[in-house]
């Protein structure tokens, strides 16, 4: 008796006409590339009526006294040959305009400065460091952050006239540093216990002090929240207006202070005062764009960790 073997056959299957998993169709594709670029130029649109009033002031600094008093700064587009440097050279030969930059330059660049190390040294220490009491000054500190400089102005100018150093470059500098410290220590101490304790610990079993490891571990690693702090800093007290008007030199005003006494003074004098505000707008927004990759960094570690 002898037994047929029949070999088993697997159903054919029809090939897969559909797309396959993971690849977009025709009309997908085409659908993101006009999205993309509708987005683009969405974003191209809105960043150009952002700098509309940027262009505005550039081009009417760029103008001379009598184009500015009888046409606007589109005309510059039709007529190109209003475009003129004179007004830069008029501004240079303004004393009150050039000594106002140098004194800003003077009082912005120590307020930052004290406020990132000062800043940086009390995050670490707030973050790091034992000692009585640490958690009750810490929250003294953010409490701080609620105050209003407005509250401040007239016993501060008080303490100021009795010390001596009231309407000084020096008093000046002080007010900007204590109310930028509050700010500086919550934002930096809270960036600094974000640092893995295993990495500290390391460095101290290497034999590091507390100041070798401040300088050689925790400052490389916050540098882009002290880059962040020093351009908030720089921003706030360059574009000051209140507390120099109040605590600056009346001899030597800062340029906010500056440019709002010629408008006070010579209310028609815009070839002047054009230059003048491009000018001290242009120094913080350079600051800002050379430091623009850390202060990103910055904002957004936060969201990484």
């Amino acid at each position: 008796m002898t037994t047929a073997s029949t070999a088993d056959t697997a159903p054919s299957t029809p090939a897969a006409t559909g797309p396959v998993r993971g690849e977009r169709s025709l009309g997908s594709r085409v659908a993101a590339r006009v999205g993309g670029g509708a987005m683009r130029v969405f974003l191209v649109l809105v960043g150009l009526f952002w700098l509309m009033p940027t262009i505005g002031l550039l081009l009417s600094s760029l103008r001379g006294p009598q184009d500015i008093a009888s046409t606007g700064w589109w005309k510059v587009f039709t007529a190109p040959s209003q475009l003129t440097f004179d007004n830069y050279a008029r501004l240079l030969d303004n004393s009150t305009i050039t000594h106002s930059l140098l004194s800003t330059v003077a009082i912005t660049v120590p307020s930052t400065v004290l406020v990132v190390v000062i800043g940086s040294l009390a995050g670490y220490a707030f973050a790091w460091m034992e000692f009585p009491g640490r958690d009750w000054w810490f929250l003294l500190v953010v409490g701080l952050l609620v105050v209003p400089v407005q509250v401040a102005l007239v016993p501060v100018s008080k303490l100021f006239g009795a010390v001596g150093i009231f309407e000084t470059t020096l008093g000046v500098i002080l007010f900007h540093t204590a109310f930028g410290l509050p700010f500086a220590i919550f934002l930096l101490r809270n960036f600094f216990a974000e640092i893995p304790r295993e990495l500290l610990e390391a460095a101290r079993l290497d034999g590091a002090g507390e100041i070798r490891l401040f300088t050689r571990v925790v400052m490389p690693l916050g540098g882009p929240a002290i880059a962040s702090l020093g351009i908030f800093q720089f921003l706030w007290v360059w574009n000051d207006m209140l507390v120099a008007l109040i605590f600056a030199d009346s001899e030597s005003p800062p340029i906010t202070v500056a440019l709002q006494q010629q408008v006070r003074q010579f209310g028609n004098n815009i070839d002047v005062l054009a230059p003048g505000a491009f000018v001290s707008m242009v120094i913080p927004l350079a600051v800002f764009f050379a430091f623009q990759r850390q202060f990103v960094s910055g904002v957004m570690a936060g969201a990484v960790k």
